[in-house]
């Protein structure tokens, strides 16, 4: 099992954002702001959907790993750590998903 986690890539994230490196994607999609990389975020996931759909093992993990990253950017670009999105989904855990939703319509 990789030691790699989400926890490092959003130190990544924040470093490389803070970097000014013309030649980083972090750092370009860090200045064209949310609206673009909500976009990208959006993108990945409809092809994790296609690549899940199509049963393609390399491609489901090839786009989750770029729909976690992008997801991880514009969670820093919201200035949403890692760990309150975690503790959300901790808050979760006592109760099933079915009376969680039913709790939100409320």
């Amino acid at each position: 099992m990789s030691t790699f986690d989400l926890s490092k890539l959003e130190a990544i994230i924040a470093e490389r954002a803070r970097s000014g490196d013309a030649g980083s994607w972090t750092a370009k999609l860090f200045a064209k702001g949310t609206g673009k990389a909500a976009q990208k975020l959006g993108e990945e996931a409809v092809e994790t959907v296609i690549a899940a759909v199509s049963h393609d093992r390399q491609s489901l993990i090839s786009e989750s790993a770029d729909l976690l990253y992008h997801w991880l950017v514009v969670l820093a670009l919201e200035e949403v750590s890692l760990d309150e999105v975690m503790a959300e989904l901790e808050n979760r855990t006592g109760r099933s998903g079915i009376a969680e939703k039913a709790a939100r319509k409320g």
